[in-house]
């Protein structure tokens, strides 16, 4: 398929973002609670596909997790108690940029995992979100795909650009000369963890545009039917003729000149 231009996307982003804005409506009625796990590819596209989800929704009710190196405290602690923590509490929805699959993933590639951990991750992690679904909780997980080739111009422009050059650490150049290995990783992962009850969603990202509205539309697709009427809302005019600002103590600073 030919990449798709920026006026298409938006055109096709904007009425899967109402219907966003009406999920999360549904959710607040509901109480009903949303995870999505989003894991991929170094340079695939996971904080744009986020974004995209998130943007529309109240921020009230939305939250992005994407947790950091684990603390000498959390590295003690039973794995998936520090993502336990961040899980949506009733109407909210979570997305989790990387997710409890890093030791699946990048613990395992680059060595931050010993062989019998990743084992034990594997094992455990199909009964950890039989608990979540068990308990109500409605789980997406989606791995973002691309080619090597894409990876690698992806990467070439970080490197190029000052306002992307902070998505660069040394574990994801490292990652250059892994890919094979993130594909083994991947695949084990999946024969491990792709369950009835927790599917796992494969979405080609080679172009991200075109990644994201993919995403989107299976997420909305499989959730159940989240039609909420829109709200009334009374907005009668205003009692008289609208005010200007007025200012005592301080005036605004100067307006941004070009």
């Amino acid at each position: 398929m030919k990449p798709i231009k920026r006026k298409e996307y938006e055109a096709a982003l904007a009425p899967m973002q109402r219907e966003l804005v009406a999920m999360a409506r549904w959710l607040k009625d509901s109480g009903k609670r949303v995870v999505v796990v989003v894991e991929g590819r170094d340079t695939a596209g996971k904080g744009g596909a986020i974004e995209a989800i998130r943007q529309p929704v109240n921020p009230r009710q939305c939250r992005v997790v994407a947790l950091g190196k684990p603390t000498e405290t959390e590295q003690a602690q039973w794995y998936f108690q520090r993502y336990v923590e961040h899980l949506p509490a009733a109407g909210e929805l979570v997305l989790f940029d990387r997710s409890w699959y890093n030791r699946a993933g990048v613990e395992r590639v680059m060595g931050f995992a010993t062989p019998a951990q990743v084992k034990a991750f594997l094992k455990q992690a199909p009964a950890f979100e039989q608990q979540l679904v068990d308990d109500g909780i409605l789980l997406f997980k989606y791995w973002l795909c691309c080619d090597q080739a894409k990876q690698e111009a992806r990467f070439a422009e970080r490197v190029r650009d000052p306002m992307k050059r902070w998505k660069l650490s040394p574990i994801d150049l490292a990652a250059r000369t892994h890919y094979a290995d993130y594909t083994k990783a991947r695949e084990a992962m999946l024969r491990a963890t792709h369950t009835e009850q927790a599917p796992w969603t494969l979405v080609d990202f080679n172009d991200q545009k075109r990644g994201r509205l993919t995403l989107i539309r299976d997420l909305l697709d499989r959730l159940p039917d989240t039609r909420v009427a829109d709200p009334t809302i009374d907005f009668p005019p205003l009692p008289g003729k609208p005010q200007k600002e007025r200012f005592g103590v301080l005036d605004p600073i100067p307006a941004f000149d070009l």
